[in-house]
């Protein structure tokens, strides 16, 4: 496909998918506090969530959860830099210039990166939830099973991963509310995280 041909037809999508994420922001914008979603942002940066991530390996019985659950959130800051810099999709022009940029990558839009980071937060902790316990019923379970099948409980409680599946998504959506991103930078960000999540926890246990 020629690069004349591929800007007619991306071209339309991100000229709709501009329209409605301006949209959402505008009418959004009166009724949410920013302190609110900033306090989102700020609970998904990688600044924040990978010291914190480091500390607690002084925890025994986490460790063999945290270690590729770290390796995955390296993982995840170095992919979403490259796609950030291949596609160079500016954000949108309503975004605040008081944004803090942790990487020069920071400064384009697609995809995002803390819609990655929130997605493979909570798709680790329900993935390796799942496993825990299917290799606990049944040893002859490999890790594959225990994310794919579904007739066990994991040994995190189910409220706790609803939780952490409620925080991405708001966390994701406030990037919309904010103005940092477009939808479609939040959408390819989670599908993302959810693929780091299955990768890291599949290939990066030892």
């Amino acid at each position: 496909m020629s690069p004349s041909t591929a800007a007619i037809i991306v071209g339309p999508i991100l000229a709709v998918d501009a329209t409605v994420s301006r949209a959402i922001h505008t009418a959004a914008k009166p009724f949410l506090p920013p302190f609110l979603l900033l306090l989102l942002e700020i609970s998904a940066d990688f600044r924040f969530s990978f010291p914190v991530s480091l500390s607690l390996l002084l925890s025994p019985p986490l460790r063999s959860f945290l270690i590729p659950f770290l390796l995955g959130l390296l993982l995840d800051l170095i992919l979403i830099a490259l796609v950030k810099l291949i596609f160079r999709r500016a954000r949108p022009a309503y975004n605040h210039p008081s944004m803090s940029a942790a990487v020069s990558a920071d400064h384009y839009s697609f995809p995002s990166g803390h819609a990655s980071r929130v997605f493979f937060v909570a798709a680790s902790v329900h993935f390796f939830s799942a496993a825990a316990e299917a290799t606990m019923v049944d040893p002859s379970y490999s890790f594959l099973d225990g994310w794919i099948r579904d007739n066990h409980d994991g040994d995190v409680k189910p409220e706790v991963v609803v939780v952490v599946w409620i925080w991405a998504t708001v966390t994701a959506f406030s990037r919309i509310l904010l103005g940092r991103h477009y939808v479609l930078d939040v959408a390819a960000g989670a599908c993302f995280g959810i693929v780091e999540a299955l990768f890291a926890l599949r290939f990066l246990r030892f």
